[in-house]
């Protein structure tokens, strides 16, 4: 995408993503609080002189012979906000795409498929040691300014000012009140929590963040992010700190402890985010990330279904 023109790499990723997955995401969005609407929920016992004898369920009194109502949910606008990761470690990828790219198309994905008349779309844009903040506003053409933004995006030097990731999680978690849907896109590779025994800094904002939203990460790497090749003595630089360092590849030690820190941490990520209550989609820039898409919507219909259903009466009890 990055070799296209920003308006036809936008049509192309549109088209991605509307001919292979429309119909994994679309739906009607439900309100996340009780009110007036049309979308029907539980039936309940009547209570007189407080239930509108209009929302009267006749079939289900029938039945039990006792006077139900049934309960509708508020029909309400979706308002979706974006956090994109654009440090330095994202311009990195080995494979058909760039991490940066494919953080794009994930950004793409959510916004084309979720997208109705009158939601919102929103976006935080982390780069050059800064925070870009793009207005939650409807229409399509909203996602549009987004996306050519985040394509015409410069790189990162490694000399520059330091990205803060958990900062800029805080201000997303602090912002906009009105519930909705969170999209965080990032490689978690800011290098600020090298100590297992702490925990990682952002993971105090993703939890307020899935307190009061729903929250969909999507996490993005390259292979040789997991593991190194054996092709020689090489030099290693850091995209975040510039740091370099001259390794033997051809140590079949360094490799396997490389690749042992790397799975660590991507466990580590991964914990993070299930405590958080976080779902969590995972993209490579050497798989399809249309079908890894899909089938994370499939693998999480049945979660979705039972987190909107409406609480079964004596629960708990």
């Amino acid at each position: 995408m990055a070799r296209l023109a920003p308006e036809r790499a936008l049509r192309r990723l549109e088209l991605t993503i509307v001919r292979r997955l429309e119909g994994f995401l679309h739906g009607e969005h439900l309100g996340l609080l009780p009110g007036p609407g049309t979308e029907l929920a539980e039936a309940r016992v009547y209570r007189p002189g407080e239930d509108d004898v209009r929302r009267m369920d006749w079939s289900v009194t029938a039945r039990t012979t006792t006077p139900h109502v049934r309960d509708v949910i508020a029909d309400r606008e979706l308002e979706t906000w974006a956090l994109v990761d654009m440090s330095a470690s994202m311009d990195f990828g080995t494979a058909a795409l760039e991490k940066r790219e494919l953080a794009v198309a994930a950004v793409g994905t959510v916004g084309f498929l979720t997208h109705r008349l009158g939601d919102r779309f929103g976006g935080l844009v982390v780069r050059g040691g800064r925070v870009r903040r793009w207005p939650a506003r409807s229409g399509r053409l909203a996602l549009y300014g987004l996306l050519r933004s985040l394509l015409g995006e410069p790189r990162t030097p490694s000399d520059g000012p330091a990205d803060d990731f958990a900062s800029a999680l805080d201000t997303l978690s602090r912002g906009p009140q009105r519930r909705g849907l969170r999209l965080v896109v990032s490689d978690f590779l800011d290098g600020s929590a090298d100590d297992p025994t702490l925990p990682l800094p952002w993971e105090r904002g993703m939890k307020r963040l899935s307190g009061r939203h729903q929250v969909l990460v999507v996490e993005v790497l390259d292979p040789r992010e997991l593991e190194l090749p054996p092709v020689g003595v090489v030099w290693l630089t850091d995209p975040e700190t510039g740091v370099m360092q001259e390794i033997n590849t051809s140590d079949p030690g360094l490799r396997a402890r490389y690749a042992a820190a790397a799975h660590a941490h991507r466990e580590r990520v991964r914990a993070t985010l299930r405590r958080a209550g976080a779902a969590h989609l995972l993209l490579r820039t050497d798989q399809d990330w249309v079908a890894d898409t899909a089938r994370f919507v499939l693998g999480h219909r049945r979660v979705a279904r039972r987190l909107h259903a409406p609480p079964t009466r004596g629960a708990g009890a």
